[in-house]
């Protein structure tokens, strides 16, 4: 683990059973330290919430802070806000096992937990799939021209029931099929 990421662990060998809080900031060094392209750089402020048991330990994650990021559309970089309210399970066992994605088993003796990859994921969840510069977001990307409907019924309407005009070639062919 980077040497700067050591100031996410927690030494949980000594805290009682009861509930603790703990105050962590990140910036740019934080992003750095991952090997990845998602988040290259931004800020936060996490207010920790760690309940501790017998067998088990709570954390609530409430995450505040912004990434910058590079729009999809015109590739200018922005700042993106982010809030990040999350929970996740440490229990206690005889070996080292992730459970499920918000659970995981840490052997009895462990003396401290590092948060780093937690707080890391938990913001990289939180960027949008689609960046958009803020001020693209109201644009709509329906105005190209094209006429879109959910609506089956609409879709299965002859011309002359959407009110869309025809043109007089085809009447003429139409009134020849009738005759027939």
């Amino acid at each position: 683990m980077k040497k700067h990421l050591a100031q996410y662990e927690i030494n949980i060998l000594g805290l009682d059973e009861k509930r603790h809080q703990f105050d962590f900031e990140g910036g740019a060094e934080f992003f750095e330290s991952f090997d990845q392209d998602i988040v290259e750089n931004g800020r936060f402020k996490l207010n920790l919430e760690l309940d501790k048991t017998a067998t088990m330990m709570r954390l609530h994650f409430d995450l505040n802070g912004s990434v910058e990021l590079v729009c999809d559309r015109s590739l200018e970089v922005f700042e993106e806000p982010i809030q990040v309210e999350e929970k996740y399970i440490y229990k206690f066992g005889d070996r080292n096992e992730v459970v499920s994605e918000d659970v995981e088993i840490i052997p009895f003796g462990a003396s401290e937990i590092n948060i780093a990859n937690l707080i890391f994921d938990f913001i990289c969840l939180a960027v949008p799939m689609k960046k958009l510069h803020p001020r693209y977001r109201d644009e709509s990307d329906d105005d190209d021209g094209f006429y879109y409907s959910d609506s089956i019924e609409e879709k299965i309407k002859p011309k002359e029931e959407r009110n869309e005009e025809v043109d007089p070639r085809w009447e003429a062919l139409k009134s020849l099929k009738k005759k027939l």
